[in-house]
């Protein structure tokens, strides 16, 4: 168990004052772009439902449910906050389809009150190490299927609370195990179209606080749950990695420096085309009305993820969300990206339904890396107008990935956005202080004073 307790130790001991300011300030923007969402998704299909649920299940006010408010059990808090984080696929991403910052932000925050209270730098050390243990483990992942989110994205939450809660060293370890035993989810929720995508980031945050709590109780789990005969690395590695890639560079290198922040609300597989579109009709001046016909070239990782035709399912917003015909043809109709584009009532447009049917998407096999399961979300586009003429776009990396991060400006304006979409349910005086607050959160001696300010005005 070397290389478990290893990183049990790194979650443990990393300090804010190890890490470099660009990890600080990726802590600084996944908690203020989980703010955001949060404020916007509270409402989203679903989610209410689940802030009622959770306060039917009952018991101990330990957290609290933001937005809509109310105590509940604080992995119930985390469950509803991560899915209401997550709900409009508006937050962050990391190849091959891991979504950390909503399962972690939430758990972090319910294990803050839970714990009577956490200083700002103490919440963005343990939010930075317990993303970053979960980042190395999803660089060697070979999921084939399984979602990342609820596989991989588990031991992040687990890692944060447990920091929060106080763990040692030897209960560490015990919850990240705890945390390997409730991996799980499929992709298939996304192909789908159903709810089950946001219930799965739910799902992790939830696991997160109940594996460290039953750590903290004193329950134990395989000690060698990553490098063990039927541990991490051969149920999701496939026996491809070994110890030293996991912990090669361990705090100085940051694998966290792979999450991207999305400039548009949309899986990530349809970022790419949805920049290059618009970045072709920038430059050559071209309307929805012109073109006869998209061709989008991906990997086909990203095209069985996304590249199906558009048909409107049981959860249109959802359909629309993991669909590259539907997120072209809405950029080239509305001539942006924005939340509004993807409620059914938009999405349902006649015009915006026979603009999906010029849109066509071929997967490319060379845009996939087999030797180590990863591929590329960029994209090829080339558009035929109605008078034969091509316009072609290349984009490996869109906006708001680390090659081409968004600023900060473009950072606050996403949140603003989600507010203002959110329908402005939080007191207006209250609206400016969370950006504030957050930019200077290691100065705060307790971040649960974040939490007020993201309750509805009532």
């Amino acid at each position: 168990m070397v290389i478990e307790q290893t990183l049990a130790n790194y979650v443990l001991e990393t300090r804010f004052e190890d890490l470099p300011e660009r990890v600080i300030e990726i802590a600084r923007r996944v908690i203020l772009t989980i703010a955001g969402t949060t404020i916007a998704g509270a409402r989203a299909e679903g989610c209410e439902a689940l802030a009622r649920q959770v306060r039917t299940w009952g018991g101990a006010g330990e957290a609290s449910v933001l937005v809509h408010g109310g105590m509940v059990p604080a992995h119930n808090a985390a469950f509803v906050n991560a899915a209401m984080g997550r709900a409009l696929d508006y937050c962050d991403g990391m190849t091959p389809g891991l979504h950390l910052a909503a399962s972690s932000v939430a758990a972090a925050l319910a294990a803050a009150e839970l714990a009577g209270g956490c200083s700002g730098k103490e919440f963005l050390a343990a939010l930075a190490a317990g993303m970053e243990f979960a980042s190395r483990l999803n660089t060697v992942s070979v999921y084939d299927g399984f979602d990342p989110t609820g596989v991989c994205g588990v031991f992040a939450p687990a890692a944060v609370a447990g920091r929060i809660l106080g763990l040692d060293a030897r209960q560490m370890v015990d919850a990240l195990a705890l945390a390997f035993n409730k991996a799980g989810g499929s992709m298939q929720s996304n192909i789908d179209g159903s709810l089950a995508v946001r219930v799965i980031q739910g799902f992790a945050a939830q696991s997160g606080i109940v594996c460290a709590q039953l750590a903290r109780a004193g329950i134990t789990g395989p000690r060698n749950f990553i490098e063990g005969i039927y541990g991490y690395l051969h149920l999701y590695a496939k026996d491809r990695c070994d110890r030293e890639t996991l912990t090669a560079g361990l705090g100085t290198d940051f694998h966290l420096d792979k999450l991207l922040f999305k400039k548009y609300p949309s899986c990530g597989g349809t970022l790419a085309p949805t920049d290059a579109i618009l970045g072709l009709m920038g430059e050559k001046g071209f309307a929805a009305s012109d073109v006869a016909r998209v061709d989008v070239t991906v990997s086909p990782h990203v095209h069985k993820l996304v590249g199906q035709p558009f048909s409107i399912g049981e959860n249109p917003k959802v359909n629309a969300q993991f669909n590259i015909r539907y997120c072209v043809a809405n950029a080239l109709l509305a001539g942006g990206s924005r939340l509004r584009h993807f409620d059914e009532a938009y999405i349902r447009q006649p015009q915006i339904l026979e603009l999906t049917r010029v849109v066509h998407v071929e997967p490319d096999q060379s845009l996939d890396d087999p030797a180590n399961a990863r591929f590329s979300i960029g994209a090829r586009v080339k558009v035929t107008t109605r008078t034969g003429q091509e316009f072609r776009a290349t984009l490996e990396r869109p906006r708001g990935d680390p090659g081409n991060p968004m600023s900060r400006e473009e950072h606050l304006q996403h949140f603003f956005d989600c507010v203002d979409y959110g329908g402005n349910p939080l007191a207006a005086e209250n609206v400016g202080k969370i950006p504030a607050m957050i930019e200077r959160l290691e100065h705060a001696e307790d971040v649960r004073a974040l939490i007020p300010l993201m309750l509805a005005n009532r």
